[in-house]
């Protein structure tokens, strides 16, 4: 589907990656801040977040772990939401396949990830062979293609995604982004082949941690590149709307 909301600089593009957590990052620092976030009520959360995102102005947001109108919203789409704040299109799915058990279960089949696109572009989705998590979207543009994944947390089904992901991203015929929570507890040492192979780059050279926003230690969310995309400007953003920080690059693609 071919959405455009306005002109684009292809010399001055930017993009946000957030993995928001469902919008239920409020009980970050209270007893068992896992599960009760997990379980709680997000609407509000979720303006919260987009009132953040908003001042950045970004052409694309990348989101992972989006609620699509489960109990915690009020049964309200978190991508759609965001897309009205961020005068934005909302392109989404959820994570899980369509046969897949998981998408019996009323909360978990709610939960995708999702794009917010002002530009003019085309959709794909694909699906990895292995792991729980296994929706990748690609945003197509005219100029270059944006890549969105969420990595298996087992590093054996991680490893096994990652080879799926070079297959797909080395039959691009355009400058492209793959952004997302890679999961990577070992650091960046798990995909140095997958990065040689594509000649690819991390847009954050410094190795700012990313995980927990409370006190970031682990590097577990990358964007990273290929030929002809040029970053002009990268930073890991300070927020505490979700256990994960979020990720900004100013770039533009080279003729």
């Amino acid at each position: 589907m071919r959405n455009n909301l306005y002109e684009y600089d292809r010399g001055n593009m930017k993009f946000i990656l957030y993995n928001i957590r469902y919008g239920t990052g409020k009980f970050l620092n209270q007893p068992f801040k896992h599960m009760r976030g997990y379980l709680s009520k997000s609407e509000e959360q979720t303006l919260k977040i987009g009132q953040f995102l908003a001042p950045y102005d970004a052409d694309v947001v990348g989101l992972v772990e989006v609620d699509l109108g489960s109990y915690r919203v009020n049964k309200k789409n978190q991508a759609e939401i965001l897309g009205k704040i961020l005068n934005s299109n909302h392109i989404y799915k959820h994570k899980y396949e369509d046969d897949s058990n998981i998408m019996k279960v009323p909360v978990l089949k709610r939960q995708g990830n999702a794009f917010l696109s002002r530009l003019d572009s085309d959709e794909k989705f694909h699906y990895f062979q292995k792991g729980m998590k296994k929706l990748i979207i690609e945003l197509e543009t005219d100029e270059f293609v944006i890549f969105l994944v969420h990595l298996a947390l087992g590093g054996k089904t991680r490893l096994h995604q990652i080879v799926e992901l070079y297959d797909l991203m080395d039959q691009c015929d355009k400058p492209f982004i793959v952004a997302g929570d890679f999961n990577l507890f070992l650091g960046e040492e798990e995909i140095s082949l997958f990065l040689k192979a594509l000649n690819l780059k991390n847009a954050n050279i410094h190795n700012k941690p990313t995980y927990p926003s409370w006190n970031a230690k682990k590097t577990l969310d990358f964007i990273l590149y290929s030929e002809k995309i040029k970053i002009k400007s990268f930073d890991v953003l300070e927020c505490n709307l979700s256990d994960h920080l979020p990720l900004f690059v100013d770039f533009e693609v080279e003729k």
